[in-house]
C-alpha cells in the first residue's frame, strides 16, 4: 500500500469487511458488524473508523446502501496483511496428486482439476517449456527400403515422432548404429542445449553416417522451436455459474483472454518471477481484460530452475486465504513430482 498507514482497529476492521464480505456476498453494515458476539467496538465507533477507510480508498458505497464493501485495493491491503502475517490457512484442501500417471501433461491435468474443484475457481497451468526437458530415449526404424522413422522420447514422457522419406534405398546397417550411437550422444542432452547439434556431428563418422545423420538432425534440432508452451484451463463451468455472473461485469472480456493464450502466457511467465506468490487485484492486472478478476498464482520446479506456474482466476470477492493456499499446496506438489523427471 505504500506509505499508507492505517491503525491495528482499522486493519482488524477491514479484515472482518472483507471476510463477512466474502461469505456473505452483500455490504458489510456498522450496526451489523458491532451486533457479533466477537466485536469490541460499538455502532458509532465501527461507523466513524469505516468512513476513514472509505478515505483512503480501503471501502466504498455501493449505490445507496448503508454497508459498505471493499475496494481493490482494500482487498490488496487484506491479502498483503495476511502474507506479512503468515496468517494462511495451516491445512490447504488437499490435492491427491499421488495417484497420478508419471507423465507431466496428465499431472498438469490432474492439477487443474483439483485446483478448481477445491477453489470453486478458473484454475490454470503451464506446463514446463519443451526447452527445458532432457532426451530420455531415440529410436530409428526403417519402415520402408526408402522410409525412416526417427522417435524421440522426453523425460516427461513426451513423445515426437519424424518420417523421412530418400531417393534410394537406406542401408539397414546404418540405421540400426545410429539408434545406438544417437542414445549415447544425446541421452541426458536438454533439448534446448546448445551443444546439441555439435554433439550429433563427433569427429571420426564416416561420409556415410554423417550424411544419413544429417537426415535425422532436424528432429532434434527442430523440435523446440515447433513446439507450443502448453495451457491446461479447467473450472470455467464453476467460475461462469449463475451465482457467481453479478460479480464478474465483463464476461465477455474474460472469456476473450481465455482464447488469446499469449495474454495468458505472459501472466504466468510473470508469476514465474515471483518467489512467493503472485497475486494481481482487480485493476492491478496488466491485461485489460482481466482487470475484473483477481489472479493469484506461484512457481513450480527445481530448486535452482522454475519450470511453470500454477495460478486460478476469480472475481475480486473470492476466499483468498484459501486461493493462497491451495496454489501453493499444488505448486509444492508439482515441484516435488518433475523433481523425479528432470536433472537439475
Amino acid at each position: 500500500m505504500g506509505d499508507m498507514q492505517i491503525s491495528e482497529r482499522q486493519q482488524l476492521l477491514l479484515r472482518r469487511v472483507v471476510e463477512c464480505h466474502v461469505e456473505l456476498g452483500h455490504p458489510v453494515g456498522s450496526k451489523w458488524l458491532a451486533g457479533q458476539r466477537d466485536m469490541p467496538w460499538g455502532p458509532s465507533t465501527i461507523r466513524a473508523e469505516m468512513a476513514r477507510l472509505e478515505e483512503l480508498g480501503l471501502l466504498r458505497h455501493p449505490h445507496t446502501s448503508a454497508g459498505r464493501v471493499p475496494t481493490d485495493r482494500g482487498y490488496r491491503e487484506y491479502v498483503d496483511s495476511l502474507l506479512v502475517s503468515d496468517t494462511l490457512p495451516t491445512r490447504a484442501p488437499q490435492l491427491d496428486l499421488h495417484v497420478m500417471r508419471h507423465e507431466v501433461e496428465e499431472a498438469m491435468r490432474d492439477t487443474t482439476e483439483q485446483l478448481s474443484q477445491v477453489t470453486n475457481l478458473l484454475a490454470i497451468v503451464s506446463a514446463p517449456p519443451i526447452a527445458t526437458t532432457t532426451i530420455r530415449h531415440v529410436e530409428v526404424l526403417l519402415l520402408q527400403p526408402q522410409v525412416a522413422m526417427v522417435v524421440v522420447i522426453t523425460s516427461t514422457g513426451g513423445v515426437s515422432k519424424r518420417v523421412i522419406s530418400y531417393d534410394s534405398p537406406v542401408d539397414p546397417g546404418v540405421v540400426s548404429w545410429s539408434a545406438s550411437y544417437l542414445n549415447e550422444v544425446l541421452g541426458g542432452m536438454g533439448l534446448g542445449a546448445r551443444m546439441l547439434h555439435k554433439r550429433l556431428f563427433a569427429p571420426g563418422l564416416s561420409d556415410g553416417e554423417r550424411r544419413f545423420l544429417e537426415t535425422l538432425a532436424p528432429a532434434f534440432t527442430e523440435l523446440e522451436d515447433t513446439a507450443e508452451d502448453t495451457l491446461f484451463v479447467g473450472g470455467a463451468e464453476r467460475l461462469l455459474s449463475e451465482d457467481r455472473l453479478q460479480e464478474l461485469s465483463q464476461i465477455g472480456d474474460l472469456m476473450t483472454v481465455l482464447e488469446r493464450r499469449v495474454a495468458l502466457l505472459a501472466m504466468l511467465r510473470s508469476a514465474l518471477e515471483e518467489p512467493s506468490v503472485y497475486l494481481r487485484i482487480g485493476e492491478e492486472n496488466e491485461t485489460p481484460e482481466l482487470r475484473s478478476v483477481s489472479v493469484v498464482a506461484a512457481n513450480y520446479g527445481l530448486p535452482r530452475r522454475n519450470l511453470g506456474a500454477v495460478s486460478v482466476l476469480g472475481p475480486v470477492r473470492m476466499d483468498y486465504p484459501q486461493a493462497i493456499a491451495s496454489v501453493r499446496q499444488a505448486a509444492a506438489q508439482l515441484s516435488r513430482f518433475v523433481s523425479d523427471l528432470y536433472d537439475e
